[in-house]
């Protein structure tokens, strides 16, 4: 039997705790799973796991081949990419995960040109509205927009992430414009669960100041706060990459621009930099040039339509 995949099949298990759940995750017949479990134990001459009825865990010499037998996964995954790097079409399965509102706004039509160049590299995006384990839940990559990562984790910055205070034409008529941020405490605002829920954080001349909020209506899902703003709800802090067409076409009016909300970082998260599968590095390294400069591309200036250029009439 294969031992590379026989040593695949050991530490899934060993992750997943479960011969069953490993089956689930491989693909694979549990019967299948024991085999392969089999061969790896008579091949290495020693049991892997102590098995009962309700649950598997390893043995001492499990414990003492576990991290080895990842080693060879590792190299074996260096050697395939050394040697098709230069002859084959980079393949593979990407897990990747983002908030819903980034995922609309850039990170698809990003992945959909990254498959331009790699077709073969296939991809699962999986929007969420947590920071997700990265290991429990078998991410590859997750893009996170926050100024504070998780501590195990590696990242590489992509791009900055700006906000805007904005709120519709129509619940500005009923309400009037704010001229100072302390104007915000006798307006509806509409705020994140997680984030801004009790303050707006502002920087104006190179200081960063807090001010108290407060409104009828907050939400997990930044995709939510932007409908309800849109729909005349309240003052509402979304960034710049949800908003940059709401605001060009006068649906979204930007409040207090002399105050800006505090940037966020864009970061690409991962596990390690060791042994990173080719598919993996090749998606980290286009995100990054798509969305890298000094400005992020979303807030950029918009095109100027071309005056000149006129329909023809028939």
């Amino acid at each position: 039997m294969d031992h590379l995949s026989a040593i695949r099949t050991f530490v899934e298990i060993a992750d997943q705790g479960s011969l069953t759940r490993a089956a689930e995750v491989l693909d694979l017949s549990r019967a299948m799973v024991s085999r392969h479990l089999e061969s790896l134990e008579r091949w290495l001459g020693a049991r892997l796991l102590h098995r009962t009825t309700r649950r598997v865990s390893l043995s001492e010499a499990g414990q003492e081949a576990l991290p080895r037998l990842r080693q060879m996964l590792d190299l074996a995954s260096d050697l395939q990419t050394v040697a098709g790097a230069r002859h084959n079409e980079p393949t593979g399965k990407l897990r990747l995960t983002t908030s819903l509102s980034f995922a609309v706004a850039s990170l698809t039509q990003a992945i959909v040109a990254f498959r331009s160049r790699h077709p073969r590299i296939e991809i699962e995006l999986l929007t969420v509205d947590r920071a997700v384990d990265l290991v429990g839940e078998r991410i590859d990559l997750a893009v996170r927009i926050t100024n504070r990562l998780d501590e195990g984790v590696v990242a590489r910055r992509l791009a900055t992430c700006r906000s805007v205070l904005c709120a519709s034409p129509a619940y500005l008529e009923r309400r009037g414009t704010p001229d100072r941020p302390q104007d915000l405490a006798d307006h509806d605002c509409i705020t994140h669960s997680f984030g801004s829920r009790s303050e707006y954080r502002l920087r104006h001349a190179g200081r960063l100041t807090s001010v108290g909020v407060k409104g009828p209506l907050s939400s997990n899902e930044t995709a939510v706060l932007r409908e309800a703003a849109l729909a005349g709800a309240g003052i509402a802090m979304l960034p710049s990459y949800f908003v940059r067409d709401d605001l060009a076409r006068g649906a979204l009016v930007r409040l207090l621009p002399e105050h800006e909300p505090e940037p966020l970082g864009i970061h690409a998260v991962f596990l390690s930099r060791q042994h990173q599968p080719r598919p993996l590095k090749l998606l980290i390294d286009f995100l990054a040039e798509r969305f890298g400069g000094d400005i992020a591309p979303w807030d950029r200036p918009l095109p100027i339509p071309d005056s000149r250029r006129r329909p023809r009439r028939g």
